[in-house]
Formats: structure tokens, sequence, C-alpha cells
């Protein structure tokens, strides 16, 4: 158990299941307050009263799509309005699309993005400056394993994902001379809703979620830019590199091509 953020708050998004209500849950687990936002408010709630009752921390919970592009603020400033300092920022929303580009919807291409990339940038600038302010504080993004190659069928989450990664780890170099901690997280293939929510087919070697959030929290409080989660997923970032991009690429198109 991390008890690095006892006492704390930390502001989790996309809490309302799979890895997102893992850290609610080891964090509080840990002593941590939490603020909890996604967008379905029953779930949220329904997870704030077992952890209340579970552990006895404080927990709040707000509404919010970040679909929307004003929904950063909007949580922003109810953390205000309740006079919450936030320690730990987790930026665990997202979600991912499955199949040949052309064919998806483009409008969820585009939220996509916003979820993944533009939402990240924005609650990240908000919440920093009052990190810095105190010398303290933690942040987190959910990158992934498809951060390292291109993913043809996954084109615009992967691309997203890269997005996450390079944020994250430009920013730990940049904040830790005020005493602020930044890391990316890369998982691979999770138990979680990704494959429902993406309609893309489950894969064999899924991690457990309470795996992956486990081995992010301790990476973080180590002063870690980034992580890969498992060996086996480290080890295909590792060897990859030595093989041209046009082959990983070509072999990850086979891999993921869509049966028909």
């Amino acid at each position: 158990m991390n008890k690095t953020w006892q006492g704390q708050w930390a502001l989790v998004t996309g809490a309302s299941s799979g890895i997102g209500a893992e850290f609610a849950k080891q964090l509080a687990a840990a002593g941590t307050n939490l603020v909890l936002t996604a967008r379905r408010l029953d779930r949220l709630e329904a997870l704030a009263t077992a952890l209340r009752t579970s552990h006895g921390i404080q927990v709040e919970t707000f509404a919010a799509d970040l679909e929307n592009p004003a929904a950063p603020a909007q949580v922003h400033a109810f953390t205000q309005s309740r006079g919450i300092t936030i320690g730990l920022l987790i930026n665990n929303a997202g979600f991912g699309s499955f199949g040949e580009f052309h064919q998806l919807d483009a409008a969820r291409e585009i939220a996509m993005v916003q979820v993944n990339c533009a939402a990240v940038v924005a609650l990240t600038h908000l919440y920093l400056p009052e990190m810095i302010q105190r010398r303290k504080g933690d942040i987190l993004i959910l990158a992934s394993t498809a951060s390292f190659q291109p993913v043809p069928f996954l084109a615009t989450y992967a691309a997203t994902k890269v997005f996450d990664r390079y944020f994250a780890e430009a920013l730990a170099e940049e904040v830790k001379t005020y005493g602020i901690r930044v890391c990316a997280l890369c998982p691979g293939a999770t138990k979680s809703e990704f494959f429902q929510v993406s309609e893309m087919p489950t894969m064999k070697q899924e991690e457990p979620a309470e795996v992956v959030v486990e081995r992010g929290l301790r990476a973080l409080a180590a002063g870690r830019s980034s992580i890969v989660s498992g060996f086996s997923n480290w080890f295909g970032v590792e060897i990859q590199r030595l093989v041209p991009r046009r082959l990983v690429t070509s072999m990850a198109a086979k891999m993921f091509k869509p049966k028909t």
C-alpha cells in the first residue's frame, strides 16, 4: 500500500470504472481523500459511498464529460469552491476506437483527441501552477504501450497516447526543479471496459487493473518520468527498438487487422 499521499487530496478523472476506479480504491485504502470525476454520476456516487464507509476518507464527486472543452475548467472551479487543494492529479480518463480509420465516426475520433489529449493539457495547466507555488505536487498521466509504435486500426488512439507520454516526460523534466513529480504510466492490455467501449476484441494477456495501478503509483512516488507495466510489455517495447519502424508497423497491422 502506497501511503505517499495519505491525508492529501487526489483528483482522479475517468473514475467510474476500470483503471480509474482502481486508482480511487488504492488511494482510499492508503488514506488519501478523493475528488472523483467522470460522466456517470451514479457510478461515482456508489464508489464514493463504498470508499467513505470502508476507509473513513473524504470523497467528493463531480460529473463532467471531458469531451466538452469547458469541462476541465468546471472541474477546477468545483475543487476551488470546496476549498480543496489537489496534491495528486491523475489524468486517467480516455477511450479508444478500433477499425479502419476511414470507416470510423469522425466526430468520435475528434472527441478522442479532446479527451485523451486536450483535456489532459487543460487540467494539468489548471492545477500545475498551484503545485509549483507550493513546491509540492504530483501528476500521473495514463499513456499506453501503444505510444511506442504506430498501431494500424487503432491509429488515433495510439497517436493520442504518444502525445500523453511525450507530454508527461517533458513536463517531468521541466518541473522537477520545483519539487513536482510527473509520470506517464504505460500499461498494455488491461482488464477494464476499454475493449468493450472501443469495440475491439479482447486480448489474451490482460493485466489486472490493480497491478497496473500499484506499479504506476510506485513509479510516480519514486520520481520516475515513465513506466511500462509488466516485464513482457517492457520487453516488447525494448525489442522493437532494434527493428525498423516500418516493419513494426506492418507487424502491428497484421496483429490488429479486424477479422471479416
